[in-house]
């Protein structure tokens, strides 16, 4: 967007889990020197025990830091005000506050803040189809497969190379490490949500669903109230169905979470 972006982030806390200490380095050294300490470590040279403990330390702080979507925002951030303040040719604060960030609970409040993130530009008139919305994953997702068609039906033009590397939907009945939708479901979904959002059907839907909304038990009528501008305003902390709402709640040790009435057992927030 023109001043402010979102993303949908998945933390692999399983594979962070299993780094070795020089794998933990050597993702953190691509963004940061760090201390001389640890190019020693990583050059092999002797060190004493204390030395040793605190590259145990290091390495265990940097560790939580690949988990931790506030060092993330914070290296991203950092990039774009930089950039930003290179390109105006002046110094200090780029952004007006710190970032907000809400948990999604359950498979339908990941497909619709989704397809949220995915329908923005529209909404801002930024753009007429997702296809043509820059900066978005789906635009990319389509060039892709576009691409990879291209090669299959042999034509000469070498395939471009992705962007960004994307989380793939599910193509296999395996859910190992994949988004838990099949990409044409979710294509279609979000060509339907577009056109019902553009053309303001809210209280017209007809009954043409996507097969993903039954499966999944989304309202689509609360599903396009969502997906209006203003509609994000309505939560705060967290997306999900009533239940995960209260046990989200239950867990932060809070009584209550900004959303949890407007919907529905089964729709997410």
């Amino acid at each position: 967007m023109s001043n402010h972006y979102h993303l949908v982030l998945y933390i692999n806390q399983p594979q962070i889990d299993v780094l070795s200490n020089l794998e933990i380095i050597e993702r953190w050294r691509k963004l940061y020197k760090g201390p001389d300490i640890i190019q020693r470590y990583i050059n092999r040279e002797s060190l004493s025990k204390e030395q040793l403990a605190l590259v145990i330390e290091t390495v265990n702080e940097w560790q939580h830091r690949l988990a931790d979507i506030s060092w993330y925002r914070c290296c991203l951030n950092e990039f774009i005000a930089r950039k930003a303040n290179r390109e105006d040719h002046c110094k200090g604060r780029f952004w007006e506050g710190r970032f907000k960030s809400q948990a999604l609970l359950d498979e339908q409040a990941l497909l619709t803040c989704m397809a949220y993130v995915e329908l923005n530009p529209l909404r801002a008139k930024m753009a007429i189809t997702p296809e043509t919305s820059e900066f978005t994953s789906i635009k990319q997702r389509i060039e892709e497969r576009s691409a990879i068609n291209s090669r299959d039906a042999k034509v000469t033009e070498a395939t471009p190379k992705p962007k960004l590397s994307l989380k793939q939907f599910l193509a296999k009945d395996d859910l190992k490490d994949q988004i838990p939708y099949r990409y044409a479901e979710y294509l279609y979904l979000v060509d339907w949500t577009e056109r019902i959002v553009r053309e303001d059907k809210r209280g017209a839907i007809d009954e043409s669903l996507p097969p993903i909304l039954r499966r999944l038990g989304i309202d689509a009528k609360y599903l396009c109230e969502v997906m209006q501008p203003k509609a994000n305003h309505r939560f705060s902390r967290a997306l999900g169905c009533q239940d995960k709402l209260r046990a989200y709640a239950s867990k932060l040790k809070i009584g209550w979470i900004k959303g949890t009435y407007f919907c529905g057992k089964s729709f997410p927030a």
